[in-house]
């Protein structure tokens, strides 16, 4: 490694400029060499799928024997103890190259960031260094059947039991589930106290007695989400993450590490399919190019968009909503502009069938829209069900 490991803080702000510019060099060159040697894992987006599974073990542990793991972690929990800005140079370079920045988003962005922030030094020095060797792959286990985009309305029960608490439920569209040794878990805790309130969240241990997984095979034939059921599992106390019925801010804070995950790298891996819908355009019909032109102008906000707002985790729902509609409407055109050879099964066909999916992963795109009308467009709020 051309680059210690060491934290940046405190240095001059060009000092820091270069040293952030001599990472961006070591990491592209380590990607091209770890492509060449056959070790880097393919990009594959949010979600793990389960057929790369054993690919993206080997990479992750390749990244964190090589110092390329949890960059700006702390060096004391098998970080490289640099600043977030090197992460982003990281995601950005992953993202050039096509390459997996790590074994699963769930670990290393929702689960590691949790325990880094809420966590007691015991659960960071247990769970942090093995979420980056790839000892522990993480699930997420919030939507439930009937509180998906109602997170607070969830229904799934801990109830505390000396120094442990009973866990009953049922929880649904958990990535990587059949998978994974633990699970970051919203449950209610006290039944009693109003909606976003009496929740608390638990770092679970997938292998408890009790616990039930069930994959979900989709359309592409994949079985990437699952639902487990919950049959008075166990779970020690010292599980919880965070405070008792203080659950509902640690996951807050968890989906907006989700929405802000990829900053300037999702502005890299826009342009490259933007980059792909040009290309279609030649050859096409006079209708066909109309429909790519449009998409390529609202791809082209769109990605204006994120260059002004990376940084706003504010506009990060505005953003999801916008890439899954372009998303969406790119996929449908470029398989018609295929024609009968988009029947047969590819690449292109699996991103097809997947692509739907991205309008309900991560918060639906109608929950969207309620959030950037009322919190960005100041529009008033949703009337409520239960407000009558």
């Amino acid at each position: 490694m051309a680059e210690s490991r060491t934290s940046l803080a405190g240095e001059p702000a060009a000092d820091q400029a270069a040293a952030t510019e001599r990472f961006r060099s070591d990491v592209a060159s380590f990607l091209a060499d770890s492509q060449a040697a056959g070790v880097a894992c393919p990009a594959f987006g949010a979600i793990l799928p389960p057929r790369m599974h054993s690919e993206a073990v080997r990479w992750q542990r390749h990244l964190s024997e090589t110092g390329y793991a949890g960059i700006h972690w702390p060096t004391e929990y098998g970080g490289r103890g640099l600043s977030r800005a090197h992460s982003a140079v990281w995601y950005e370079e992953c993202a050039k190259a096509r390459v997996a920045p790590y074994l699963n988003l769930q670990g290393i962005v929702l689960a590691g960031e949790a325990i880094m922030r809420s966590g007691t030094e015991e659960q960071k020095q247990r769970f942090l260094p093995s979420t980056l060797n790839a000892d522990v792959l993480w699930c997420q286990l919030f939507s439930e059947p009937g509180a998906g985009s109602d997170l607070a309305g969830l229904g799934t029960s801990a109830v505390r039991d000396g120094d442990h608490y009973l866990l009953n439920g049922q929880k649904v569209w958990c990535s990587n589930g059949q998978l994974a040794q633990y699970g970051i878990l919203l449950a209610r805790t006290d039944a009693e106290q109003p909606k976003h309130n009496g929740i608390s969240f638990f770092l679970l241990d997938m292998s408890l007695p009790g616990i039930d997984v069930r994959p979900l095979k989709q359309m592409t034939g994949d079985q990437e989400f699952c639902e487990v059921f919950f049959t008075d599992v166990s779970v020690p106390a010292d599980a919880l993450l965070g405070p008792e019925h203080g659950g509902w801010r640690v996951a807050m804070e968890v989906l907006g590490d989700e929405r802000g995950a990829f900053g300037e790298a999702g502005v890299i891996s826009l342009q490259q399919r933007l980059d792909a819908v040009a290309e279609l355009v030649a050859g096409a019909d006079e209708v066909a190019a109309d429909e790519l032109a449009s998409l390529l102008a609202r791809g082209n906000a769109l990605r204006a968009l994120l260059q002004r707002t990376s940084s706003e985790v504010a506009m990060a729902p505005a953003a999801k909503l916008l890439r899954t509609e372009v998303d969406v409407a790119t996929n449908a055109l470029s398989a018609s502009l295929r024609g009968p050879s988009a029947m047969l099964w590819d690449d292109d066909t699996e991103t097809f069938l997947y692509a739907p999916g991205m309008r309900i992963a991560g918060g639906t795109s109608e929950i969207q829209r309620n959030i950037v009308g009322e919190r960005l467009l100041g529009l008033p709020r949703e009337p409520s069900p239960e407000a009558g």
